[in-house]
This record gives C-alpha cells, sequence and structure tokens, in this order.
C-alpha cells in the first residue's frame, strides 16, 4: 500500500503522473490520497496531515509526501524507514514528524539512478525520483539498495515545544476548515487543569479546559485535546481563527490557570 500527500492540488495533471509511474512499475499497488490540499509550499502543514493520518494504515505502508519548494536543489531525496514502515519524499522536514512518531530506524539517501526514471526533471521529482522508488519499494525492493544510509533527516523547527516557568510555548500548527486551532503541544506535554490561559496573537485570555467542543455555550472558546492528540483553541460551533485573528506559525503560550 503506498499513501500519497502532496500540495499539487487537482486542477493539473501531476498527481496523475506520479500514479501512472507507480503503476507502471508495480500494477497491483494499492494507492491512497491522504489529501493533495495542503497549501501551496507549506511544509508544516504537509507534516501535520501527514503525521495525523499514518498511525491508521496497516504496518509496512509506504508514505510518499511531496511539498517541496527547494525541489531541483541540494535538498536530498530521502527514503526513511520505521518501526511500522517507510517514508519517501524531500529531506525537508515533512517527512519527519511522522516517522520519528513511528520510531525511525534508518534512513537512506535516494542516490541510485536504477531506480529513478530514466529522464529527471529538475523540478519534478516527486514523479521521477519518489513515485518511482515508493513504487520499487512496494515491489520488494530492499531499503539498503535505493543509496547510502545516512543520518536522520532534517527535523523541523516547529516539533520543538519550549517550558518558560509553569508555561508551554508551542506554535500553531494547522487551522483545520472548521477554524479549530491546531497547536504542536501534545497530550503528553499539557498538565490537567480546569482552564487555561492563553496567550494568542494579540489575545490574551482565561478558556476552559474540556474534553469536547460542546462544553462551552454556543460561540464560546474551549481548550481540548483534539482527535490527533494536540492542544486545540476552538469555538463552539463557530470559527476561533476569525476570532483570534491568527495564521499558522504564530506562538501560542499556555499555562494552567
Amino acid at each position: 500500500m503506498i499513501t500519497l500527500t502532496s500540495d499539487f492540488g487537482l486542477k493539473d495533471p501531476y498527481v496523475a503522473e506520479m500514479k501512472g509511474v507507480i503503476l507502471t512499475i508495480n500494477p497491483n499497488a494499492t494507492l491512497i490520497d491522504i489529501t493533495h490540499g495542503v497549501e501551496k509550499f507549506d511544509i508544516r502543514m504537509g507534516a501535520f496531515m501527514l503525521a495525523s493520518a499514518v498511525p491508521y494504515f496497516p504496518k509496512g505502508t509506504i508514505h510518499l509526501a511531496v511539498v517541496d519548494p527547494g525541489v531541483g536543489t541540494k535538498r536530498r531525496a530521502i527514503l526513511v524507514q520505521t518501526r511500522q514502515g517507510f517514508f519517501v519524499g524531500p529531506d525537508n522536514g515533512v517527512l519527519m514528524v511522522a516517522a520519528k512518531n513511528q520510531g525511525i530506524e534508518h534512513t537512506y539517501e535516494l542516490s541510485n539512478p536504477k531506480f529513478m526514471l530514466p529522464k529527471v526533471s529538475a523540478t519534478f521529482h516527486g514523479r521521477d525520483i519518489f513515485s518511482s522508488a515508493a513504487a520499487y519499494l512496494d515491489t520488494g525492493v530492499k531499503p539498503v539498495e535505493f543509496g547510502p544510509e545516512i543520518a536522520e533527516g532534517v527535523m523541523p523547527e516547529f516539533v520543538h515545544i519550549k517550558r518558560s516557568g509553569g508555561s508551554l510555548i508551542g506554535e500553531i500548527l494547522h487551522v483545520d476548515s472548521f477554524g479549530n486551532i491546531i497547536t504542536n503541544i501534545s497530550q503528553k506535554e499539557m498538565t490537567q487543569a480546569k482552564t487555561v490561559h492563553v496567550k494568542i496573537g494579540n489575545n490574551s485570555l482565561n478558556i476552559v479546559f474540556g474534553k469536547t467542543y460542546a462544553k462551552t455555550k454556543s460561540r464560546d472558546a474551549v481548550a481540548l485535546i483534539g482527535s490527533h492528540g494536540f492542544l486545540e483553541i476552538a469555538l463552539n460551533r463557530e470559527s476561533a481563527v476569525k476570532k483570534f485573528h491568527v495564521t499558522t506559525g504564530e506562538k501560542i503560550e499556555v499555562t494552567p490557570a
């Protein structure tokens, strides 16, 4: 099974070209789209989408992710082997959150031309290198055959949480289609409290810490651990991002009140 995640959208033929390469090499491949709606060049969003979805796939699944603003530069093309599966894509951080969660065992640079298309475009490694590698891997080619083993790939800054006194300082990782503000602060880093003080954008306020979006009255704010295990700031039946006027990448400070 091969999953695909990208910022290509569905207007252009790019996703179809990748699937065509995979199925030419391995006609028996099972292809699953996670999403192709990642915002253009948004590595943070791509990493979040991938990390959110991969825990629900069978062991041995190959995850192909292409959010690659550095395509054609000196950034490496990599294959990451974990305890649960494999990740193929650019070495820019998009793979590493999900891979780290699964337990990284080995990382290889994709450098063997035998497992690339004969002609490699400088602007479409998703088709000519990553899709080809994923397809060959799915046929049983061993990871060590794709290239030399390297040190762990690039780990993005947005995985790190800072502590200051009793406060956690993280950042906004993603805003979903409901307007819920999803942070990079995980459940294990949160201490139990009935209320948390939140500094976000130009806002500083106390928010109820609950288990559900309906914990508060309609249009009131609530802090909770969402379905992907991260702290969210939400409004009951309204958009939190519209109320607080923030975007992904902005800092958030959370203190048990």
